[in-house]
């Protein structure tokens, strides 16, 4: 591949953008400095969203970024936009409500969009192949596309652009009073149990998240009520998960989602806010019922977490990516032979164990024909498989136990995924609260510390005169802190206190809910994204009203809001949670 010299990108800080310094493509960092080029030269603007984890993203890359003659194409005839949506999560939030309106719900990453140079949606898509393919269009077909109506239909683009930021705006501003009522608790779990995968459990089909929240919701209702269809439909869940090769099985922690119903074959990139919320749904079956199958997990969560991402400051990296050495899921699959080699006579035990057979149990996406590596996933518990094979149960636990170990230590000579080493303030505030509960809840010292270690962190080094900062990386700190990064720190720190009785973290969490009442929350209710004092006006509002991957910051927002009042007494916390409520109660 040719070498070329650095675009726009190579002075960031995110190593998404960093990712794609020498791309051909004239990328420009988002700012005014690349809309001003744009209505200089009188051309659309090409937006690009993705993050550094991303498997389609890389993909994109390669076949579309690094194209000679795509990229003549882009410079020639647009200004070209990259956006890390983990940097500029509103950003990403405002251009997703666009890609979905225009795609019938359907969004994802990259997110390819076109604007108008003040910054106003055209059109949106996700990936696109480079050429058109088996009756998709092509990324190029759409560039020459958007070329020709800019050229000889621009007046229609202009006024469909104002139309759908007309739109968007009108979706910003959420209006309501209404009657908080427990029922919307009922409504609630009979909407998770309409959508309830019963052989695999989850709520969905395919593709397949792990959404923790939703499974923490399920176990809060089961609490209120004893409803015990509830505890079955989390610890069901819980439980293939496990199993699944969502689940790391040899170095701990769980992939970011399955695409497929039964969590068998994920994309392999690992979040760290993924950890965070699946160690305290497993966190939560475990305190419920003591099964330690959930206690085991989620000590693995946290041994994943503590040595693998991270910092050396004691704060924790974003992700680690999906790919090595050009390869989605390398660095984790194995076949058979790998397998004999490894492990000798034992193999043919393990392959058993860990469902692996001679085709590979993994599939090539596009072609889907068996690539002849396998993702270990336990098709059967261990009881199971060690009474099929005439074992002790504690027997094969054994074995499986120094089987890892060897996997591991011949997994760490392969070459690692990229890791994505930013800090962001929300992710380790989410990170925070779950460590504190598991060092208290699992009884092991070392994970209180590193949320302890986690929290000096974000409060020394992410903070500029009390403001609260989006990222760290490389000793660079930036970009003014969100509604959800106040939210999840201060719920973090909440959990902290709850667990050492530090007054420290209580005083800090008290500070950061008066900040978020300040900034972020306007006259109907809501928390919106961006502060009030933020320079970087968007084109539309975006109040992160709906659970995602993620809690969003209003539901996160309200439940640290009423935790504060409520420890306390005072009013003005748990009054501005009901707010919230309120607005979202016809909704809800």
């Amino acid at each position: 591949m040719t070498e070329h010299k650095a675009n726009a990108l190579a002075n960031e800080s995110s190593p998404y953008l960093l990712q794609h310094a020498r791309n051909p493509v004239d990328w420009m960092p988002w700012g005014d400095a690349a809309f001003d080029k744009a209505k200089a030269e009188n051309k659309m603007v090409f937006l690009s969203i993705g993050y550094s984890a991303c498997h389609w993203c890389h993909v994109m890359e390669r076949e579309s970024f690094e194209n000679e003659a795509i990229a003549d194409y882009l410079n020639e005839h647009f200004v070209s936009i990259k956006v890390d949506r983990e940097e500029r999560p509103d950003i990403d939030a405002v251009y997703m409500a666009v890609t979905q309106a225009l795609n019938d719900g359907r969004g994802g990453w990259p997110m390819s969009l076109w604007l108008t140079p003040d910054r106003k949606p055209v059109t949106a898509g996700t990936y696109f192949p480079p050429q058109d393919q088996m009756g998709r269009t092509g990324f190029m077909s759409v560039l020459k596309r958007m070329v020709e109506l800019w050229g000889g239909e621009r007046e229609k683009l202009v006024q469909q652009a104002a139309e759908i930021t007309d739109w968007l705006q009108k979706q910003g501003a959420p209006e309501g009073d209404g009657e908080l009522s427990v029922d919307a608790l009922e409504t609630n779990f009979k909407t998770l149990s309409n959508s309830f995968d019963e052989r695999y459990g989850g709520f969905d089909r395919a593709p397949k998240f792990p959404t923790p929240h939703r499974i923490q919701s399920v176990l809060r209702w089961y609490k209120h009520t004893g409803d015990k269809e509830a505890l079955r439909m989390a610890e069901h869940t819980l439980q293939q998960m496990s199993y699944g090769g969502i689940h790391d099985h040899i170095g701990g922690g769980f992939h970011r989602y399955s695409t497929d119903r039964e969590w068998l074959t994920p994309h392999f990139e690992k979040m760290l806010y993924d950890q965070a919320l699946l160690l305290e749904a497993y966190l939560d079956a475990f305190l419920i019922t003591g099964n330690k199958l959930y206690s085991e997990t989620a000590h693995n969560i946290c041994a994943y977490v503590l040595r693998d991402l991270r910092d050396d400051g004691g704060a924790f990296h974003s992700a680690e990516d999906a790919d090595s050495e050009g390869e989605e899921g390398k660095f984790y699959v194995w076949t058979l032979g790998e397998l004999r080699n490894a492990l000798g006579k034992d193999a043919d035990l393990a392959a058993f164990t860990w469902g692996c057979v001679e085709a590979g149990n993994y599939f090539d996406e596009s072609s889907r024909e068996r690539t002849g590596a396998n993702i270990l996933h336990l098709p059967r518990t261990i009881a199971e498989s060690a009474k099929q094979r005439d074992l002790e149960e504690d027997t094969l636990r054994r074995m499986v136990f120094e089987w890892r170990a060897k996997l591991f230590d011949l997994r760490c000579e392969r070459e690692r995924p990229l890791l994505d080493d930013k800090v962001l303030a929300d992710w380790n505030g989410l990170m925070i609260g779950a460590l504190a509960r598991a060092g208290s809840i699992l009884n092991e010292p070392t994970y209180l510390t590193a949320a302890q270690e986690a929290a000096e962190f974000v409060l020394t080094k992410m903070s500029d005169d009390g403001r609260l900062l989006h990222r760290y990386r490389a000793g660079k700190v930036g970009i003014k802190g969100f509604a959800e990064d106040y939210a999840f720190v201060l719920n973090g720190l909440f959990e902290l206190y709850e667990a050492d009785f530090n007054p420290r973290w209580l005083t800090e969490a008290e500070r950061l809910g008066s900040d978020m009442i300040r900034l972020f929350q306007k006259s109907n209710g809501m928390l919106y994204t961006q502060g009030s004092d933020d320079d970087d006006v968007l084109i539309a509002s975006n109040t992160n009203r709906f659970d995602g991957a993620i809690p969003s910051a209003n539901s996160a927002g309200a439940y640290a809001l009423v935790r504060l009042g409520r420890l306390l007494q005072k009013s003005e916390f748990t009054q501005a949670a009901e707010k919230i409520l309120r607005c979202e109660a016809e909704r809800l």
